[in-house]
């Protein structure tokens, strides 16, 4: 529960297009992510899980050993463009379709939009929600 109250109070601070800094604690997988949230009005939400808005990386559980190959690749390239303890900025935040976490588009510390070099290097793809498309095809 306070993983829900932590994401909808997120979500009311940050509007749906202010660029909101965060820092990064942990990476989970190929387009997940943990930080704490700084606000501006200094507050800090901690342990806050966020997933890239509009792309799909392959799981680390994946159905073939080439899904989990890529999984691991892809979660090794967040974890450069995006290291831990790394100042980045959100923008765009929504709630996720699982309870405490949520949407957005991030940007690396030098502004570049990490969704979209994960897709332009074949580690991702788009991805607007619904079924996900298989890895292993």
């Amino acid at each position: 529960m306070n993983k829900i109250l932590c994401s909808i109070l997120f979500c009311l601070y940050c509007g749906v297009a202010l660029a909101t800094p965060a820092m990064v604690t942990r990476i989970v997988d190929g387009d997940t992510f943990k930080a704490t949230v700084l606000l501006a009005d200094g507050i800090e939400i901690m342990s806050v899980s966020v997933r890239l808005r509009n792309v799909d990386t392959p799981e680390l559980h994946g159905e073939c050993d080439y899904e989990i190959v890529r999984a691991e690749k892809a979660k090794q390239r967040l974890s450069e463009l995006i290291p831990v303890g790394a100042v980045i900025e959100i923008t765009n935040v929504k709630n996720d379709k699982y309870p405490g976490r949520i949407d957005a588009n991030v940007f690396d510390e030098q502004n570049r939009d990490v969704g979209l070099i994960l897709i332009r290097e074949k580690l991702g793809r788009p991805y607007s929600g619904g079924k996900r498309r298989s890895w292993c095809d």
